[in-house]
């Protein structure tokens, strides 16, 4: 007997982006059974009242990370309104949430410790630790030309913008609040 393709098997492996809402991710589940690692989807969006527990746990180990573009551009309300969102992510979900837009990238550190890898290539040479929210009373640094020991990062105080690098291709973050991360990132006009 020869096997029939649904259209999802023809046209999911060629798509650029995958997608579904939360709805969607259950539906997606079931019909890919056997085969849910060849028709892994890029992003589920929605506010993921409709998706099973089971659904939900197998998509989060998959998915590793959540990239947003745009909303770093145009008016300085909205781009604070990006930041703020981020700061409500956290307590919707724990897959890391990213911003770009153009050459810029926002990504809001939960207190403790972080390691960042910037030898990808597409990191620009700035990179900036701003204290959004509240005063960050302890941050230390590696990695970059100018680290920080024990520093205080608040608003009238120190905020740390102009940074690079130290071409040791790792930067660690350790840090007592939330604190926000920023870097350039290469486009077409900045490679």
């Amino acid at each position: 007997m020869e096997r029939v393709f649904t259209p999802l098997e023809c046209l999911l492996p060629t798509a650029v982006l995958r997608a579904c809402a939360d709805g969607g991710a259950n539906r997606l589940y079931h019909i890919t059974e056997g085969n849910r690692e060849s028709f892994l989807p890029d992003y589920i969006s929605g506010d993921f009242d409709s998706i099973t527990s089971e659904v939900e746990e197998y998509y989060k180990v998959k998915i590793d990370m959540i990239v947003t573009l745009g909303g770093l551009g145009g008016r300085f309300d909205h781009v604070m309104a990006s930041v703020e969102t981020l700061f409500h992510a956290n307590n919707i979900t724990h897959t890391p949430v990213i911003v770009i837009q153009d050459f810029s990238l926002i990504y809001l550190l939960q207190p403790g410790k972080h390691k960042l890898h910037v030898t990808t290539g597409l990191e620009s040479k700035w990179c900036g630790l701003i204290p959004v929210g509240n005063p960050c009373d302890n941050v230390t640094t590696t990695g970059l030309k100018w680290n920080l020991t024990n520093h205080v990062l608040k608003f009238g105080t120190l905020v740390s913008t102009s940074n690079t690098y130290d071409e040791s291709g790792v930067v660690t973050i350790e840090t007592d609040k939330p604190l926000l991360w920023t870097m350039g990132i290469k486009n077409k006009q900045n490679a």
